[in-house]
């Protein structure tokens, strides 16, 4: 192969990557299953195990019911905006509202995904769970870094004592909301995972 024949296929394929169809989407909402404080995935391009993030097609925030507001909204299971709550593993953000579960697992698939600050790239995901950024692009480059997510459960079942172990009953009001980059708050009886939130503007088509 000559020096011009192999830049021609690499200006082929250059082309061939470019022709990915795009289309534009209200803003949705990817839960990459990495702590976006202390998590070392933050500064990868790359990485396995896509098949533990998830997607909110719909912004959760407005959808969303207050602490104050768990027994009165959400004693019935289902919340007032139709999301149905499950005490067994349910999710927080950043200013205590208690929010749907994103869709498990996100699909694979091209997003175009941005932080909502510089950096706007490609995020392919692979069906055996691999995930890869363009351009160089790491994870931290597009999480959202105001938003904050965090998944929570019953430790041991919700098999603690009192009939509010475990669930939005026991989250303080006072710890919301969150300091702008910290992590989010340990709730009494539960399991905590932080997520990384990372805004999707168009899929692939």
């Amino acid at each position: 192969t000559t020096p011009r024949m192999l830049a021609t296929l690499l200006t082929s394929l250059g082309t061939m990557e470019d022709t990915t169809q795009f289309r534009r989407v209200q803003t949705q909402f990817i839960a990459a299953a990495i702590d976006p404080v202390h998590g070392e995935g933050m500064q990868a391009s790359s990485g396995t195990g896509a098949g533990d993030w998830g997607i909110w097609r719909v912004d959760p925030g407005p959808r969303g019911v207050q602490l104050r507001d768990y027994e009165r909204k959400l004693g019935g299971g289902v919340a007032p905006r139709g999301w149905k709550f499950d005490k067994q593993d349910w999710w927080l953000e950043e200013h205590g509202l208690i929010m749907e579960k994103p869709d498990f697992p996100l699909p694979p698939g091209k997003y175009l995904v941005t932080g909502g600050r510089e950096v706007e790239t490609v995020l392919t995901v692979h069906p055996d769970q691999r995930w890869e950024l363009a351009d160089g692009a790491k994870l931290y480059d597009v999480t959202h870094l105001p938003c904050r997510a965090a998944r929570y459960k019953p430790a041991n079942g919700g098999s603690g004592a009192g009939s509010g172990a475990g669930t939005p009953a026991s989250a303080r009001a006072s710890d919301f909301p969150v300091t702008p980059g910290g992590p989010m708050p340990p709730v009494t009886g539960c399991e905590k995972q932080d997520y990384a939130v990372v805004f999707v503007t168009a899929v692939a088509q």
